[in-house]
């Protein structure tokens, strides 16, 4: 049974910063690429950062480049997503999902299994 869980997720103000995990079990994690997704209430699901499975390629919504940084370790069948200069915009339930392919995509199609997720909550 796949398991993907998050976690790091919680209350940050305006300017801080929080670093997320994603620790992906019962299937390999090396070859295929991972991605992040948040949820906001009343919203679709949106994209937010994508890794290939060595980590050489990654991409960002504009909405969040420049600030967040994601990253993984193959070894340790994690990804993370490191979130600077947060904004009460990004309040949102921040979900990880695994690819069913190893090049980096942000449609939620290419990606077979979803975390439950964590919450993020920036307060102004």
């Amino acid at each position: 049974q796949v398991q993907v869980v998050e976690s790091g997720g919680g209350l940050v103000q305006t300017g801080g910063s929080l670093k997320l995990s994603c620790v992906v079990s019962g299937r390999p994690f090396s070859g295929y690429a991972m991605g992040w997704f948040r949820q906001r209430p009343g919203k679709e699901r949106e994209f937010i950062a994508t890794i290939s499975w060595t980590g050489g390629s990654t991409a960002y919504s504009d909405s969040v480049k420049g600030r967040f940084t994601i990253s993984r370790d193959n070894a340790k069948n994690t990804v993370y997503l490191q979130m600077n200069s947060l904004k009460p915009e990004d309040t949102a339930v921040y979900l990880c999902a695994a690819s069913n392919q190893e090049y980096i995509s942000p449609n939620t199609g290419s990606y077979d299994y979803w975390g439950q997720g964590t919450q993020v909550t920036v307060s102004s």
